[in-house]
């Protein structure tokens, strides 16, 4: 093998010159109308349409507060509010 009869394994292949105008057709490659066929072409990421879609639930979650607070019945509070009473008359 020389030198001069090596060969590449594939041929050389430049990318397809696209939106230049002119002798290249009426659309360059880039189809018809619409928001790929202009300048920037910069489409919007669909990723922030589903973040928009979802609610913002502000101050929803866990709370350390609400997680301490003990509900009392009507007779447990009752009890409560003798044993308080009892404590103040006996403190005096």
């Amino acid at each position: 093998m020389q030198f001069h009869t090596l060969k590449r394994k594939t041929a050389n292949k430049k990318g397809k010159t696209v939106g230049r105008g002119g002798t290249r057709g009426k659309t360059s490659g880039r189809g018809t109308k619409g928001q790929n066929a202009r300048a920037g072409r910069k489409k919007r990421p669909e990723l922030r349409d589903f973040i928009k879609r979802v609610p913002k639930l502000r101050g929803r979650g866990k709370s350390p507060l609400k997680s301490r607070q003990t509900k009392l019945t009507g007779a447990e509070l009752k009890v409560y509010l003798e044993q308080k009473k009892a404590n103040l008359s006996v403190s005096r």
